[in-house]
């Protein structure tokens, strides 16, 4: 092991206070606003490459981690559902108008699967489980789509980073990749609800014709 990684190891606390490290990363990086100054997905992966160098035991880092990501996503569902108007009126969120315009049109155009994408798509995951509240969205639903995000990324990330715990530039390549990957589903996905729409539309054209 390079002494610079050993020594970087001692640094991090241990034991269950590593994990709960982890746990409180994951949460913050799931919040409004808060999410935008924590780079909880960089963080996890490190994480899942300091497993692989002997800090801390995989499964117990993927349920940290997934842990934190679904209860940071209700927390931010909740807040929207419960103080959304009045949070949108503060300093901190107006300075972030256009972000919080575009979460609205992302969870307008894809609904539930928002969720499920949001996560993967750094500034607007935080934002888009308190827009889903604010814009009152069933909490069972949320919960579904949040739940299955949030063990995919804490699965999917943790393991990039173990993967490539050969090398750190192994594993920030790994990760950019399947970024790439998310981005493709997502254009995917874009795809098939414009097709569908413009289909919808051409027969109900054709049909009142």
């Amino acid at each position: 092991m390079e002494a610079w990684l050993q020594e970087f190891i001692h640094l991090l606390p241990e034991g269950i206070s590593y994990y709960l490290l982890l746990f409180l990363i994951a949460l913050s990086e799931s919040l409004p606003i808060v999410g935008l100054l924590m780079p909880g997905s960089t963080l996890v992966v490190l994480a899942g490459f300091l497993a692989f160098n002997s800090k801390g035991l995989f499964l117990p880092l993927m349920l940290s981690t997934t842990a934190g990501a679904l209860l940071g996503d209700l927390l931010s569902f909740w807040l929207g559902n419960r103080f959304g108007s009045r949070m949108l009126t503060m300093k901190s969120f107006q300075k972030h108008h256009q972000l919080i315009q575009q979460s609205e049109r992302f969870f307008c155009t894809h609904g539930g699967e928002s969720i499920f994408f949001a996560r993967f798509l750094g500034p607007i995951r935080g934002i888009t489980p308190f827009i889903a509240g604010l814009s009152n969205m069933p909490g069972r639903a949320l919960s579904i789509y949040a739940l299955i995000s949030a063990i995919l990324w804490g699965i999917s990330y943790l393991g990039i980073g173990y993967l490539g715990g050969a090398s750190w530039q192994q594993a920030q390549s790994l990760s950019t990749r399947f970024g790439l990957l998310i981005l493709l589903a997502l254009t995917v996905t874009l795809i098939h609800y414009w097709l569908r729409r413009s289909l919808k539309s051409s027969g109900e054209n054709t049909h009142g014709d």
